[in-house]
């Protein structure tokens, strides 16, 4: 006996797959994170650091003060959107009460950086933050920006639109 499906049964069995996979039953599998190493291949590829000990180290840094400026959902979506290591480096951070001006922000992180200048710090600043639209999508690229000061658009390698007056 050969069996047939009716044009009412596939259409029935169609709602089920879409109801189940609504429902979590078939969910599609979480893209797979990305590798520390791809991230910092992205960084000393961006700044142009002659090894890619120098763009990890760049890479924590950056990442570590980041983290302290970026908070609730936009934080951890940018966390889970990359590398786990870069993730606990961003998660970790007490969120600070006030943000730092982009400006603020650079000469911070030359503090952490041994013979770094605002000129250099400003380079590996720009160099981190503008490899993480490989990793992440420009929409929460946006949202990010939208809750820092102004000024932090350029640092991702982005014009800053400033509003009409």
């Amino acid at each position: 006996m050969t069996a047939t499906t009716t044009p009412q049964n596939a259409t029935t069995t169609r709602s089920t797959v879409n109801t189940m996979t609504v429902l979590g039953a078939k969910a599609p599998a979480a893209p797979a994170r990305p590798a520390w190493q791809e991230l910092v291949e992205a960084v000393r590829e961006t700044g142009e650091y002659p090894t890619d000990e120098k763009a990890a180290h760049v890479t924590r840094i950056v990442l570590a003060a980041l983290g302290g400026h970026v908070v609730g959902d936009e934080r951890v979506e940018l966390a889970h959107r990359l590398p786990e290591e870069a993730a606990r480096l961003i998660a970790s951070q007490i969120p600070v009460a006030q943000p730092l001006t982009a400006a603020q922000f650079v000469d911070r992180v030359a503090t952490r950086i041994e013979g770094a200048t605002p000129a250099t710090a400003r380079w590996d600043v720009s160099s981190v933050l503008g490899a993480l639209p490989r990793f992440v999508d420009d929409a929460l690229i946006d949202r990010v920006l939208a809750e820092l000061p102004s000024g932090y658009a350029l640092l991702f390698g982005r014009p800053e639109l400033l509003p009409a007056s």
